[in-house]
């Protein structure tokens, strides 16, 4: 990311903030990588709607987990 980009999206937060979201946006593995495109497609948002009506839980955490041990990134 260029300087003046950087400048652009930092915004009030400051650059220790911009760097700390960037490193906490980072995927640890495959089941973050799962949980972004599900939720950028809408469809956690609608598995939750239909298991919080139901009263059940989706295991989307566990899964996550699960893939993150399974397919670490960077390691």
């Amino acid at each position: 990311m260029s300087k003046i980009d950087e400048d652009i999206w930092i915004g009030p937060w400051g650059k220790s903030s911009y760097k700390q979201m960037k490193e906490e946006n980072k995927s640890k593995g495959l089941g973050d990588t799962v949980e972004k495109f599900t939720k950028m497609t809408g469809v956690k948002k609608l598995v939750e709607v239909i298991y919080e009506e139901t009263g059940g839980d989706c295991g989307c955490n566990k899964r996550k987990d699960k893939l993150n041990k399974l397919f670490p990134y960077g390691k």
